[in-house]
């Protein structure tokens, strides 16, 4: 019997609750590449997993119509790499925060790159705690001035570019959310690398930072593609990745080629997808158990 291919398109991946965003927040840009993103490579809602953690973007699940988990601060990561080591089948991407994701994240990004789990994970880097009302994150520039910093903020920013990179992150790019286009290609390609993909993407909080705004990263970004970076040279990336002044990189930084997890790992190597296999209980033995859980 023959079937008739549907072509969805963005409007098909908007969820059931409007986004409650700040007016001009970045993280509309970036749901909205999301959107685009998918429906271009052809993906279905139920071909998608999206999880988050705790924050102003952590709301995106609720706001992109696929499967969605609205996890832990900084948790997102472990709990999108048990999703994706049950069902590989999933395209699982994370979403978050550049709180969640680099400061009380920081352990599980570091490790989900060693491990190159086969998930995209997009940042929403706005260099500033927004949900809780504006105080220094990890990517906060030095001497901003803040709720938690009134002096100017003494503290080095973290590089999530060159961390990713020397941890062992396959797909290593960054966007900017008020480029929708651009960053829509960068997450069709991050989705459809094998290994971990992740993209730091420059989502201006316009109602805290002051300092890095909508028109700071419209004077200063500029794509790598248009220089002819290549993707393989990791140095390279790296000394680009260190600029952050009146030239800011967008673009992909380095694309390396090392098996993923599920590729590995011998269980899912040799059995498949874990959610697919017979539970290898009785109904006798599973009763017991789900009694004593309840």
């Amino acid at each position: 019997m023959a079937t008739t291919a549907i072509n969805l398109t963005p409007r098909d991946f908007k969820g059931r609750s409007d986004p409650d965003w700040c007016p001009g927040c970045g993280d509309f840009g970036v749901l909205n590449a999301l959107q685009r993103a998918v429906s271009e490579l052809g993906l279905r809602p139920h071909e998608i997993m999206a999880i988050s953690g705790i924050g102003c973007s952590s709301n995106l699940p609720g706001y992109f119509n696929a499967y969605g988990m609205h996890t832990l601060h900084g948790r997102s990561l472990a709990v999108a790499t048990g999703a994706k080591m049950a069902n590989h089948e999933m395209t699982v991407i994370a979403v978050g925060g550049d709180g969640d994701g680099y400061g009380i994240g920081g352990n599980h990004f570091t490790h989900t790159a060693r491990r190159n789990t086969d998930l995209t994970y997009v940042v929403m880097n706005n260099q500033i705690y927004g949900l809780t009302t504006g105080q220094i994150s990890p990517t906060s520039s030095i001497g901003m001035n803040t709720k938690s910093t009134p002096f100017g903020n003494v503290e080095q920013p973290v590089n999530p570019i060159t961390s990713a990179i020397m941890n062992g992150a396959t797909f290593v790019a960054r966007a900017y959310s008020g480029d929708v286009r651009h960053l829509s290609g960068i997450i069709q390609q991050g989705i459809n690398h094998k290994g971990f993909s992740i993209i730091d993407v420059f989502s201006p909080c316009v109602t805290f930072n002051r300092t890095n705004t909508h028109d700071f990263f419209k004077d200063r970004v500029k794509k790598l593609e248009d220089e002819g970076h290549s993707t393989s040279d990791w140095q390279s990336a790296c000394e680009k990745a260190m600029l952050f002044g009146d030239t800011i990189y967008t673009g992909v930084f380095f694309e390396g080629d090392r098996p993923a997890l599920e590729d590995v790992e011998p269980v899912i190597k040799t059995g498949g997808p874990l959610s697919m296999r017979e539970l290898g209980l009785d109904k006798e033995q599973a009763q017991k158990i789900i009694e004593r859980i309840m």
